[in-house]
């Protein structure tokens, strides 16, 4: 069936509550008749205003530094996956702009991290975004004084010129660090929130999709040229599928995706995957769609897709045996959607967690240092560790330039990579495209581009807040 999408909203609907015609996310998902987890059919929309947001918060470099000073400062961020450092003395130094740490392995049940800098001269123990394995201790390279892993003073070299310097006042300055889903997030913030709390619906919902049992198995990063709010907006939404992916029209829901908001620091979207856009005049009938999907040798050509049975379902039904043979793992009891759909959660600032599973994909958008106009987007798959076998050691970082394809990123899957690059290929212009507006700010959608809007309203809350003041303080345990 066509629907009309060009039609302008129902006038007796308040601010916020116009949808796409035809079928929700909701919908679909629950015609699957197969058990999707609740999570994946609540719904979470508030309309949040529709005021313009102004260009210069992208390109500003005032901007910036206001966020640099009062928003990393203060919020949890993903560092590394615990695999990264797995043993006792294991470390990976976490850069972001001008702030570097050594996140380290400090005994068999504890994570620390320190900011990278002896704080004798201020040298930094290790090289931005290095590891290592099998530290006995912290040394740094530039006069040889030292500390245990735990940070605790271990030596300092002519101690005898130092008498002002004890334990007390001399031992290593560290930050919060906390776990979860096999993720070891850090905060700067000596008065932070619990890391479950900031956290908010994301343990509840992810009962269902337990990222612990996962393991890295590709690990991308490319610089954007773009800032990283301006990057990770451009997949934030499935509006831009129309014009930027036509190529998957016939079998992507983007118009009627579902977009909800849980707090100040999680959102989310769910799009379909096996269901044809409603922008289609003419949208593929199940036969067919099965056919795009890759799936028409499944059934028998004479009858096509069974009554009663849709290209969505039986193509579901196919990754459940394939992929659960290459992973492994047992996938009979996962639902249709969770099996194709394009799922995806954002913590506040910087990662978007895909808990599908031919969808695997962690996100991370870091600033490029001290570069407004550029960023880093590490893209990581996330893949079931095979039960009763040793977790794999997680792939190693594959980097690309700012002009280099993703299709030359050994191991992509080639049906994917391309759709980044059109992702990726819109940045460079939309970054001069508003230095150089006539109107100075961007108008947004009120349901499709509500992540986008809720994203600037929370960095607002955080520079609001004012810098960090007081001396160093212990973290939380």
């Amino acid at each position: 069936m066509a629907y009309d999408l060009t039609a302008p909203s129902d006038p007796s609907l308040a601010p916020g509550e116009a949808r796409c015609p035809g079928p929700s996310t909701r919908d679909i998902i629950l015609a699957d008749a197969d058990g999707a987890p609740e999570a994946l059919t609540a719904e979470s929309y508030q309309f949040l205003g529709d005021e313009p947001i102004p260009f210069e918060r992208y390109h500003s470099k005032a901007f910036f530094d206001l966020e640099m000073e009062r928003l990393w400062t203060r919020t949890w961020q993903w560092a590394c996956r615990e695999e990264h450092i797995p043993n006792v003395g294991d470390y990976i130094v976490y850069d972001i702009g001008h702030y570097s740490f050594v996140v380290m392995r400090a005994d068999e049940l504890t994570i620390k991290a320190f900011y990278n800098s002896c704080p004798h001269r201020g040298m930094q123990f290790c090289e931005p975004g290095s590891k290592g394995t099998g530290k006995q201790f912290i040394r740094c390279p530039f006069h040889g004084m030292s500390w245990e892993l735990d940070g605790s003073l271990r030596e300092i070299t002519c101690r005898w010129d130092f008498p002002h310097l004890t334990e007390d006042n001399f031992s290593l300055p560290e930050i919060n660090v906390d776990t979860w889903g096999g993720f070891v997030f850090i905060n700067m913030d000596p008065e932070a929130v619990p890391l479950e709390e900031y956290l908010g619906v994301l343990p509840e919902h992810f009962k269902s999709w337990p990222l612990e049992d996962r393991y890295v198995s590709i690990h991308i990063e490319k610089t954007l040229p773009a800032n990283w709010k301006m990057a990770e907006e451009a997949f934030l939404e499935a509006f831009h599928v129309l014009a930027t992916h036509p190529q998957g029209l016939q079998t992507a829901g983007d118009a009627n995706a579902q977009y909800d908001v849980f707090g100040d620091h999680v959102t989310r979207f769910v799009h379909t995957i096996g269901y044809p856009s409603p922008h289609l005049q003419d949208p593929p009938d199940e036969n067919e769609l099965l056919r795009l999907l890759g799936g028409w040798d499944l059934v028998d050509p004479e009858i096509g897709v069974p009554q009663g049975q849709t290209a969505r379902g039986i193509w579901a039904e196919n990754l459940r045996t394939t992929l659960g043979a290459e992973f492994g793992v047992d996938l009979s009891d996962v639902s249709t959607s969770e099996m194709l759909d394009s799922i995806e959660y954002h913590l506040f600032p910087n990662m978007c967690l895909f808990p599908g599973i031919s969808l695997p994909m962690i996100y991370r958008f870091r600033p490029n240092g001290s570069d407004p106009d550029t960023c880093i987007h590490e893209i990581l798959f996330l893949t079931p560790v095979k039960p009763g076998e040793p977790r794999p050691a997680p792939a190693p970082v594959y980097k690309l330039g700012i002009d280099d394809s993703y299709t030359t990123a050994p191991g992509f899957s080639p049906g994917l990579a391309p759709v980044y690059d059109q992702d990726t290929g819109n940045l460079r212009r939309q970054r001069d495209g508003a230095k150089a507006s006539g109107v100075g700010a961007q108008q947004l959608g009120n349901y499709q581009e509500v992540r986008t809007r809720k994203l600037h309203q929370t960095v607002d809350a955080y520079l609001e807040k004012g810098p960090l003041r007081g001396p160093l303080r212990e973290p939380q345990r």
